[in-house]
């Protein structure tokens, strides 16, 4: 079985889940409790939560654990709309973020807020002057993705903060998919709020982390006991947030090195399928993208027949987000990046990770352009072909 979908999920690396067994057998105690078995599981917290905190270049503080990117995105949006609806109830936001974003706005949207969705050019780029001119006196949040999920495209998130930051705006950013394939420290992008998750980076599901700056006034996202900052109530994943830490430590050894050997790989798969099949075309931008995603477009075909056609040779990958699997709608993504129908239905997401092999890239290139050119033949939108 050959996995490029790592950005659906990732497997779990064994020394992550050798790190979480002690806290699903013996230290089982509830972090809110002062006895031994209490204190080892809010040490297990609090070492996690430094490890975290210290990748992101922040005090341990400013990271609440949450159950994953969608929660996080959730916490973050809702909980600024509501605690600074006195200021205004205008909302920033682009056309091509994931569904926790996009859901969570529309949701706003029925309780009374405005929401400005914000175009993209053919990469999937944010302009970060549209932002500005979008930005009106009742703006209370801008959220914008640090990368996109399923193009790959890298957001100019730096830049979108220094406006939000002159106009006295809340800057969110979703880097579920950037963290652990870019490099950054908080300081850097400048933002206030900033989503990340567990299982992107071969730890466990189920288990994510919102950053907030100190001084943000947001509005619980869980009402009753007093567990992170009495803004996210309930007993916490013990476990899950132990193996968060140690897939960030691992994630950290080596971090270069191994993007750059995956690039060479994304890279290899890319231009091995241009030698070998025509009508392909590269969706997101060709440099300012995550080194491990490959979106390509196999002009004829539908793409729902070629992940079915590649899983019958053991190989996994997708046509979008995993969020939106079974949709039988052309990629909103896409579409807001003006991909026409028959092209953009022809999609697919090769999303690279750790376990991936030249080996892994061979074989598809052997296996994948003879897919393509059978279901061609067979497809009525192909020129020539009226069956």
């Amino acid at each position: 079985m050959i996995y490029l979908d790592h950005n659906a999920t990732t497997p779990l690396n064994p020394q992550v889940l050798e790190a979480m067994l002690p806290y699903l057998k013996d230290k089982y105690g509830n972090a809110s409790s002062i006895h031994a078995k209490g204190r080892e599981a809010r040490e297990g917290i609090d070492k996690a939560r430094g490890i975290i905190a210290l990748t992101l270049g922040i005090a341990s503080e400013d990271l609440i654990f949450t159950s994953g990117g969608t929660e996080s995105d959730n916490f973050a949006i809702k909980g600024i709309a509501l605690a600074n609806r006195d200021k205004g109830n205008h909302i920033i936001t682009s056309k091509v973020e994931h569904p926790a974003v996009l859901n969570t706005c529309q949701f706003l949207e029925k309780m009374g807020f405005e929401v400005t969705y914000v175009d993209v050019d053919k990469y999937g780029l944010v302009s970060p002057e549209d932002v500005k001119k979008a930005i009106k006196k009742n703006t209370i949040l801008v959220t914008i993705m640090q990368a996109n999920n399923e193009v790959g495209t890298i957001q100019p998130i730096t830049e979108i903060a220094q406006i939000t930051k002159g106009r006295g705006v809340y800057f969110h950013t979703d880097a579920v998919q950037s963290f652990g394939k870019v490099a950054f420290r908080i300081e850097d992008l400048g933002v206030d709020l900033l989503s990340i998750s567990a299982h992107k980076i071969c730890g466990p599901k189920g288990v994510g982390a919102l950053y907030m700056r100190k001084g943000v006034k947001i509005y619980p996202h869980q009402h009753g006991g007093h567990h992170e900052r009495n803004l996210r109530a309930g007993t916490e994943n013990v476990a899950g947030i132990v193996g968060f830490g140690r897939a960030v430590e691992l994630m950290r050894e080596n971090f270069t090195q191994k993007n750059e050997r995956i690039i060479k790989l994304r890279d290899k798969l890319h231009h091995g399928f241009a030698d070998k099949l025509d009508d392909l075309h590269l969706n997101g931008h060709p440099t300012l993208r995550l080194g491990n995603t490959l979106n390509l477009s196999f002009e004829f075909v539908e793409g729902e027949s070629l992940i079915i056609n590649f899983d019958l040779k053991g190989i996994c990958a997708a046509t979008g987000s995993a969020c939106t699997s079974g949709s039988l709608e052309p990629s909103h993504v896409l579409t807001a990046m003006g991909v026409v129908g028959r092209i953009a239905q022809g999609a697919v997401r090769f999303s690279l990770g750790e376990v991936n092999t030249e080996e892994d890239i061979n074989y598809c290139l052997e296996v994948i352009p003879p897919i393509v050119k059978r279901l061609r033949e067979m497809s009525p939108l192909k020129k020539g072909n009226n069956s």
